[in-house]
């Protein structure tokens, strides 16, 4: 099986091509959004990963986001129509739906993104979904949460250097859970996708099997660092009191960062492991201890 993946050198490209090289044929390919361009794809099964992340500092072009991630897939999506490559796998991501959720977010949800990442990506989806599919070809539209794993740069990191300072955690009082992905759960199952041909083309949304508060984050963290975690359960009335104040005098946390630390957002993965028939391979926890030791790790250097 020869396999074509867009955006091999961002974080999910290298470790898919390491999770999958000793078992498949991997042929990564650079590509970027020219008008008019009409693009021709050799091998077995395209996964495209390419595309413009979403931009936390709100500095990026619109049109950079509708171009890498809608545009371009497009042209994709149209060279793999007329190849002979039978499988398509698109990454796109919970956001391309909703930015907040109430209750569970599952694929039955009605999509209503707000940021012209999420938007770009659902116009993707959109597209995909708007073609005829021949008979011999399957296409999987994946929805992943907050991916994690060792080199990851994101919002734990930030965590992580809190914990590691010996800083308390002064929102304890605030009531949430957010669902993560480790980073070997997203390769196991894109290669599940790729080594059956018994499950149906559709959307599949991608998170580990439990859901977890902010809390339990930073225990997770002193439990990594050898350290005791401190959590300080503030009354939520007064910390949201200096967020509003916040807005006005420009402190760190403001209603808009208090809102992003303390909101939930949980993602069902019901679907995939019904259709899969097999559990994620990595727990929740053990996937974010992982995750954790890279950063001690990358300390000692």
């Amino acid at each position: 099986m020869k396999i074509t993946i867009t955006g091999a050198t961002g974080f999910v490209g290298v470790n898919l091509h390491k999770y999958l090289e000793s078992d498949l044929e991997i042929s990564p390919i650079s590509v970027r959004y020219t008008p008019n361009q009409e693009l021709s794809l050799e091998g077995d099964v395209v996964i495209h990963l390419a595309g413009k992340a979403h931009d936390l500092k709100k500095v990026s072009d619109p049109s950079a986001y509708y171009e890498a991630n809608f545009e371009l897939t497009k042209q994709l999506f149209n060279a793999f129509l007329k190849s002979k490559a039978s499988v398509f796998i698109f990454m796109s991501t919970v956001k391309a739906v909703a930015d907040e959720v109430n209750g569970a977010l599952t694929e039955d949800s009605i999509p209503n993104p707000k940021t012209h990442y999420g938007i770009a990506k659902q116009q993707a989806e959109a597209y995909m979904l708007s073609k005829d599919l021949p008979e011999a070809k399957r296409v999987y539209i994946l929805r992943p949460c907050m991916i994690h794993g060792p080199g990851n740069k994101g919002n734990l990191n930030l965590l992580y250097q809190l914990v590691s300072k010996g800083l308390p955690w002064p929102l304890g009082d605030f009531k949430n859970e957010r669902s993560f992905l480790s980073i070997e759960n997203l390769c196991f199952v894109i290669k599940e996708l790729l080594q059956r041909n018994d499950i149906a083309s559709g959307i599949y949304n991608l998170a580990d099997d439990e859901a977890l508060s902010t809390n339990q984050i930073i225990q997770l963290l002193g439990q990594s660092l050898g350290k005791k975690s401190r959590i300080l359960a503030i009354p939520v009335c007064f910390i949201r009191a200096v967020a509003k104040l916040g807005d006005i005098l420009h402190f760190p946390l403001d209603t808009e960062r208090l809102k992003k630390l303390t909101e939930s957002y949980v993602v069902a993965n019901t679907k995939i492991s019904t259709v899969m028939g097999k559990n994620l391979p990595v727990k929740s926890k053990d996937g974010l201890l992982i995750t954790f030791e890279s950063f001690k790790n990358k300390q000692e250097y």
